[in-house]
Parts: C-alpha cells; structure tokens; sequence
C-alpha cells in the first residue's frame, strides 16, 4: 500500500485555490501509483478562520467535494475541511474518499479553546470515534487535538484500526533544550506511543506556512508498528513523500509485541462505569 504524505500550505479563506491544489496533488499521485493521499486538517479553508468558518464551510453535496469524490475512483482521499452539516452547524471534519464515494467522515471532538486556539466558539463537536473499512484495512482517523486524549486510539484500535491517521494544524510552540522546537517533539513522542502500544502503522500529516505571523511546523512523518519511523517531511516547508506500508508487518508486529490482544477491554469498561456512577449518577 503506498501512501502519500502531502505537507501543504493552505490559503487562508481562498476555497478555489486550496481545492484546485489537492486537486491537483491528489491527481498526481494518482498518476504516481499511490493508492491513498493525505491532506491536513483544514486543507481546503486555511486554520485561522474565525468569522470565516460559515463562509467557507462545505456541504457534502458541493461541487468541490463531488469533484474529489470523482477522482477518489482513481485514489484513495483523506482530506481535512470545513463541513457544513445537515443540522446547519459547522464541523472540523475529515473526509474519507474511495471508489467514487464519501466512505467515511470524522469531525473533531476535541475543540481546544484556549491560548492561541479558539475552535470551540466557531466549530460544533463531533461524537463518535470509529474505524472506517477501506478497501486496504480498517483505518482510524484524528484531528490535531483529538489525538492529545488517549482514549480515541484506544478506541479506535479496539474497534479494529490497523493504520491510524493523525492530521493536524500544529504550530511552532516552545524551545527544547536539544534546539527544536518542542510542539514537534512532543508530536513525535506521542506518535510513536500510539504505534508502538497498539502495534498499528502511523501518518501524520501536519501543515506548513503561515498565518497571521503563525508559524506551522510541518515535520510530518509516518510509522512503523514497532514505533520506528519510516519517513519524515522538512520542518516547516511545503513537501510530500510517498511510503510504503507493508500491512503483514502487522502480524509480526503483534506476535513479537501482543499488548493490544492481552488489552482487558472489558475489565476497563467496568471500571469506566463504575467511575461515571460515582462521579455522575446513574
């Protein structure tokens, strides 16, 4: 399975641009052999929107959208945007594309709302964390800072996820005392626990540019199920890399390392509720 890691830099608000540039990316690599692609969180809207959320939200029956969904006959599409749902609200979604269809969608539960970071006045919520079947393997899908509450990969490998996809718009934060910065090391360092416990391949695809005078990282990288990495974009610029993903390493990745089968799912269901009758009642 050959995936390809597109590290963009989104136009903030200018739709035409930004789909005309996956678009595009996407038929490349289609054209390139690759059997899926993956954009970052937000790839067609830009991160800093504000007001510009309703202006620029998608529905999914948008000509933009049904031109990817076109081209997804050719290769597999992961795509981050603005939805606008049915129920007239706004989601941080991502789209799943395959064989000519909308095969799966995950909107950002995980709104952060502080410091720099303001999604929860603009964006809705989403509620649910599940795998989706693809034609290649079960694949579980994050946004940015649903990846930073451990419960939605937990969630999603005992649902079945094989590959999990983690898309983001990260920005520079913070010094380390190895020189770089430590928003990127602390992606690398999360990332590759969660390949690692759950013996699952891991890409993350983070954003380049900027916006407002803020600075996205990059650094998008993917990872084997032992947690070693196997490819890695520049920091902060524009890139893409293809890489291969040899699912049957999945096999020998469990034997060796059998912490997800031996996981007491659930005993830790139990607990769980035990936990929110006495916290909550009920």
């Amino acid at each position: 399975m050959l995936v390809r890691l597109e590290q963009i830099s989104p136009r903030l608000g200018d739709l035409d641009y930004n789909f005309e540039q996956c678009r595009k990316l996407a038929a490349d690599a289609a054209g390139d052999g690759a059997d899926l692609i993956v954009f970052p969180e937000l790839a067609l809207n830009g991160y800093l929107l504000k007001d510009m959320v309703s202006l620029t939200g998608l529905e999914r029956d948008d000509p933009k959208i049904k031109e990817l969904i076109r081209l997804s006959g050719k290769i597999s599409i992961l795509i981050g945007l603005v939805e606008h749902g049915s129920d007239h609200f706004y989601y941080n979604s991502a789209f799943y594309l395959e064989n000519g269809e909308l095969a799966g969608c995950h909107r950002k539960g995980h709104l952060p709302t502080y410091g720099m970071f303001d999604e929860g006045r603009y964006f809705s919520p989403g509620n649910r964390t599940r795998a989706i079947s693809t034609k290649f393997c079960r694949l579980g899908v994050l946004i940015c800072e649903d990846a930073w509450h451990p419960v939605n990969p937990y969630i999603l490998s005992q649902d079945g996820a094989q590959l999990l996809v983690v898309i983001s718009n990260s920005p520079v934060r913070g010094m380390s005392e190895t020189g770089m910065f430590r928003s990127v090391e602390n992606w690398q360092c999360i990332n590759r626990s969660y390949a690692l416990l759950y013996s699952d391949f891991l890409v993350y695809v983070n954003r380049a540019g900027c916006e407002d005078g803020i600075s996205f990282s990059g650094s998008s990288h993917a990872l084997d199920p032992h947690g070693d990495l196997i490819a890695e974009l520049p920091f902060l610029e524009q890139a893409g890399a293809t890489v291969e993903i040899d699912l049957d390493e999945l096999s020998r990745a469990r034997i060796g390392s059998p912490i997800l089968r031996d996981e007491k799912f659930l005993a830790s269901l139990n607990e769980l509720d035990r936990i929110k009758k006495e916290s909550f009642g009920g």
